[in-house]
């Protein structure tokens, strides 16, 4: 996630700088056809090109909003996290009589958390963060799943006994796994009389909500925007982009007829910097599209997942009256997961 007030135009014009390089080339072909080798009858009504970024408008339109719409209900789909995980640790905090097993209640739920984000960051073959442009972007800011290896993270929280079993697991099914101790830890502090049954059944309840929300997760994780619309969404784009130079060769021509001096008959030249500068406009925002598609794989516009996670411990480690109280990530040029 951003967290400055916007992305500066020299970071953006540097992330879509291939794809300007391409739309430069695309542009300079029609114009070397049609002004050095004189094929004139080389060009498209400009009404048909128009049709057609009409059309590519709306599907890119289409797109953005339902990528958009996929981040969005990543945020509230964490923020329900934060607040049922709040919710956890009070109850926990407030109603489980030893302070040893409270500790461990929270730990493991920290454990589960854990398990959570490190699924969600792990890579998928849809995903776009092995794109040079990306790779090379990456390198200027932090994601703590890349850097921490999950054991060295859930020792911190685990038992022996009980990381050893997790370990074993992979990692899809470590969280779902978690869960199942939490719920066997629950059933025994109630059947030792530590966990009155009111509580214990509201501390279920939470945990079919921990469920539910990690389903919901899983789902934006392992399911992508449909493919069918992905291609369609490329293809409008780019066959945009190469056929513009040629819708515009004939109008740049007929600013000939008015100009004298050094642009005299050189006019159709400006079709280069002019289609390249109208296309870059429709692939950035498929490229901002893109980039917003999968919510959890690790590019800047990702949900913070990561500090949310931690302000979570740090909250219910503060419930049980730690002192001990993890860091909370900090931006790396104003960018934070």
């Amino acid at each position: 996630m951003h967290l400055g007030k916007t992305y500066k135009v020299s970071e953006f014009i540097a992330w879509t700088r291939r794809q300007i390089y391409l739309l430069l080339a695309v542009g300079t072909v029609p114009v070397l056809l049609y002004q050095v080798l004189g094929l004139r009858w080389l060009t498209i009504p400009l009404t048909v090109v128009g049709l057609l970024g009409t059309a590519t408008s709306f599907i890119v339109g289409f797109k953005n909003v339902q990528t958009y719409n996929r981040t969005v209900e990543a945020q509230h789909l964490w923020t329900s996290i934060l607040n049922s995980s709040r919710f956890w640790g009070a109850s926990v905090g407030g109603f489980v009589r030893s302070p040893i097993d409270a500790r461990e209640l929270i730990d493991r739920h920290v454990a589960w958390l854990t398990c959570l984000r490190y699924e969600l960051r792990s890579a998928r073959p849809w995903e776009t963060m092995e794109k040079a442009s990306n790779v090379e972007y990456r390198d200027i800011y932090r994601i703590p799943e890349r850097e921490t290896p999950i054991d060295d993270e859930l020792r911190r929280h685990l038992s022996n006994s009980e990381h050893a079993q997790i370990h074993e697991v992979r990692l899809s099914l470590k969280a779902t796994q978690v869960l199942w101790l939490q719920s066997r830890a629950l059933r025994r502090l109630h059947d030792q009389g530590d966990l009155s049954l009111t509580t214990y059944i509201e501390l279920n309840k939470l945990q079919k909500e921990f469920i539910d929300q990690q389903g919901r997760a899983e789902r934006l994780k392992n399911y992508p925007y449909p493919r069918q619309y992905a291609i369609i969404n490329t293809l409008f784009v780019w066959a945009f982009c190469v056929l513009l130079p040629f819708g515009l060769l004939k109008e740049f021509d007929k600013l000939n007829d008015g100009i004298s001096g050094l642009m005299q008959g050189c006019m159709v030249w400006l079709v280069i910097p002019f289609s390249a500068t109208i296309s870059w406009m429709y692939t950035s925002l498929e490229q901002v599209g893109e980039s917003t598609e999968n919510p959890f794989e690790g590019s800047a516009n990702d949900v913070p997942i990561t500090l949310i996670a931690r302000t979570i411990e740090r909250e219910m480690k503060e419930f049980i009256g730690e002192t001990d109280l993890p860091v909370l990530p900090v931006p790396v040029h104003e960018i934070i997961l």
